[in-house]
């Protein structure tokens, strides 16, 4: 079993840690909050430490699961980031939805320090995390991987190398176009049929088997029928991700209209003050906007 750090205790991170704990690893948990720390120690028979730094001292693996590429340096770099106190040899993960541009930048850092760098985002929300069953998405060295996939193991259901450092985070991108463009679809189908006089629980139950199913549909269509949109990713976190989408495909030259309008779609859903609904609330803008 390893010593592991882990930065971040957000609905994502608390549990991922909780499930280290689980499996036996030694786990020391840093929170920007640091009464939320103390209550995860407590729970899960674990340590907390004040600092990143002091979180990763002595670890084998220091995971991350933080806000944005701001947040993701401040807990890494300084002197009382997570780099200065790692061991070499030691391997930094990073869970955080960033940009490939700061992953690369980090990694670079880490490299100073004698420290690997694996770029893990991960998929499947809050109850993925809950349950252990992400798709995690990584970019690092063979050797790198091959070392910390056995930890991130622990909650994920499918733990991946997909290339070079950055490869993780641009796999995380593609995972948000997905669901962006299958929610605004979701939305419209749905609000067709109400509009229609359809039933909109015989319409999933009907199409969810076939062509037109996904995860969203059968997970998402209950709340949406009713109006509901508290049950997972927010909208301004989307909006977050889509923007690094959206630099990626400047720097790379692709092209992601559907990308840049449903974002647009999501800009509206701010301006009615839903910011931290799901993202399944591209329905109530339809309605809104009849």
């Amino acid at each position: 079993m390893a010593k592991v750090g882990f930065l971040g205790l957000g609905v994502m991170g608390y549990p991922m840690a909780g499930h280290l704990a689980a499996k036996d690893h030694e786990v020391t948990v840093y929170n920007r909050t640091s009464a939320k720390a103390q209550a995860w120690a407590e729970a899960h028979q674990g340590g907390y430490a004040a600092t990143p730094r002091e979180a990763s001292e002595g670890c084998d693996f220091v995971m991350s699961c933080v806000g944005n590429d701001d947040d993701l340096r401040s807990v890494c770099l300084g002197p009382d980031g997570a780099f200065a106190g790692m061991k070499k040899g030691a391997i930094f993960v990073d869970h955080t939805t960033v940009s490939a541009k700061v992953t690369r930048e980090l990694a670079e850092a880490a490299a100073a320090f004698g420290i690997g760098y694996v770029d893990a985002p991960v998929s499947g929300g809050q109850a993925g995390a809950e349950n252990g069953v992400l798709s995690v998405m990584c970019g690092g060295t063979e050797a790198d991987f091959a070392a910390a996939e056995p930890v991130m193991a622990a909650y994920g259901k499918i733990v991946k190398l997909l290339g070079a450092v950055g490869m993780g985070q641009t796999a995380k991108m593609c995972n948000q176009i997905c669901i962006a463009g299958l929610m605004q679809g979701l939305s419209e189908a749905l609000h067709l049929a109400e509009k229609s006089g359809l039933d909109g629980e015989a319409l999933v139950e009907v199409i969810s088997g076939g062509a037109a199913g996904s995860w969203q549909m059968i997970n998402r269509h209950k709340t949406m029928l009713a109006d509901e949109y508290n049950h997972g990713f927010a909208v301004d976190w989307m909006r977050k991700d889509l923007a690094i989408c959206l630099a990626t495909a400047d720097e790379v030259g692709a092209s992601l209209p559907v990308t840049a309008l449903v974002d647009q779609f999501y800009k509206d859903v701010q301006k009615m003050g839903g910011g931290r609904w799901d993202t399944s609330s591209l329905m109530k803008r339809l309605k809104a906007f009849e």
